[in-house]
């Protein structure tokens, strides 16, 4: 097999540019990403409120919609600059088995071609085993592998537009950046659903596995980024979409297929209340700030322990107390849905309103050290990430 030949992501910037608007191609993969990440929350609400009748659902169709989006649009830029480039797009690619593209676009065509093999994939399993216990099932994980991507190619894309423009402005691709990094962190939260009901937010594995999750999706995008307060601005972006999400989808009708039925809804379940992610991104920004400039070898990894430590602080206040809320009748409302995410097949109970596994799995000073641990390798691997990712240009 010929080998793929990769040219190097660090060349002197390429013409620059100071427009404000960013190729059609950017926003059209942003836009597939987007409808993959509204699809997949829609899908889950599917399953908890109706079952999983047939593949052919709209919530599916918008999921395949957004990968579909994607993969062709980054499939015409390969061909129109392998074929049709101008010396500055040919300058601006890299070559994989004789054809050109932007990183990104690669990036992107694999993803798409992952979702789009996942499908049958996903048809035959259920045909096969029945519903899904667990959101993460062989199928499904062939699927997250292609919906993360199309986000990290939409973003590779972006990047390599801001890295060759001058200047540090404002401008819409700048913005389009932090807005793909919103729902791959979207994407994040979700996959990972399973792990973060307000009930397990007093659990060690809650931290263990949220603290270095989103620290390796905020961090290495906040060093990249020439806007001010990125990471901030990325968790409020996840946070309108899942709101967007938890209050449009109880506005519709749905009716459970699938027996053993439980809890009698009749409109489609919403997600839970978005975890406040903004309160610990907010010191990601004002420590890369304080600190995230100048030289020295010690810088990072300084900067990584106080990230890890403000982040996983900050975070564990917030989530801690607001679960609480979450679960208390106080929140039993439309704005904050709580006890109002169960499926279907949840039998009621009081255990719907009480946190989980305190016995089996409590927040001990050592599962918290765990916690901080991993949260120091995903900051400090976030911000090699980070470093790089503001250099690539092609």
């Amino acid at each position: 097999m010929q080998s793929a030949a990769i040219t190097s992501l660090e060349s002197p910037p390429l013409a620059s540019t100071r427009a404000a608007t960013v190729p059609w191609y950017c926003a059209a993969v942003v836009f597939g990403a987007t409808c993959i990440l509204l699809g997949v929350i829609w899908d889950i609400s599917w399953h908890q409120s109706i079952g999983r009748d047939t593949f052919w659902t709209p919530a599916h169709m918008v999921i395949y919609l957004g990968g579909t989006l994607g993969g062709l649009s980054c499939g015409w830029l390969a061909i129109k600059t392998t074929f049709w480039g101008t010396a500055e797009e040919r300058a601006g690619s890299v070559k994989f088995w004789g054809a050109r593209a932007p990183l990104g676009a690669w990036v992107t065509i694999w993803g798409a071609m992952a979702m789009l093999t996942s499908a049958p994939f996903d048809n035959w399993w259920h045909d096969a085993y029945g519903l899904d216990v667990q959101i993460i099932s062989p199928p499904h994980s062939i699927l997250a592998a292609g919906m993360y991507h199309v986000v990290a190619g939409a973003i590779l894309l972006v990047l390599s537009l801001q890295n060759r423009a001058a200047g540090v402005g404002r401008t819409t691709g700048s913005w389009l950046l932090l807005f793909a990094g919103g729902v791959l962190l979207g994407m994040a939260a979700t996959m990972v659903m399973q792990y973060n009901f307000p009930n397990q937010q007093h659990t060690a594995l809650y931290y263990q596995i949220s603290c270095p999750l989103y620290l390796i999706v905020l961090v290495p995008l906040a060093r990249a980024s020439r806007l001010r307060w990125p990471a901030t601005t990325i968790a409020a972006i996840y946070i309108a979409l899942s709101l967007a999400m938890v209050w449009l989808l109880p506005l519709f009708a749905a009716t459970p297929k699938l027996a053993p039925i439980y809890n009698p809804i009749t409109h489609f379940v919403p997600p839970p209340f978005p975890q406040l992610l903004i309160v610990p991104a907010l010191a990601i920004d004002l420590l890369l700030r304080w600190l995230g400039g100048g030289r020295g070898w010690w810088r990072d990894w300084v900067l990584a322990g106080l990230i890890a430590v403000a982040f996983t602080g900050l975070f564990l206040a917030t989530q801690w107390f607001f679960a609480k809320f979450l679960l208390s009748p106080a929140a039993a409302n439309w704005f904050f849905v709580g006890d109002r995410y169960w499926s279907y097949g949840a039998q009621p109970g009081v255990w719907r309103n009480e946190f989980w596994q305190l016995k089996t799995d409590p927040l001990t000073l050592k599962g918290l050290g765990l916690a901080l641990l991993l949260a120091f390798g995903a900051t400090r691997i976030g911000l090699w990430s980070g470093k790089w990712q503001s250099k690539v240009q092609r």
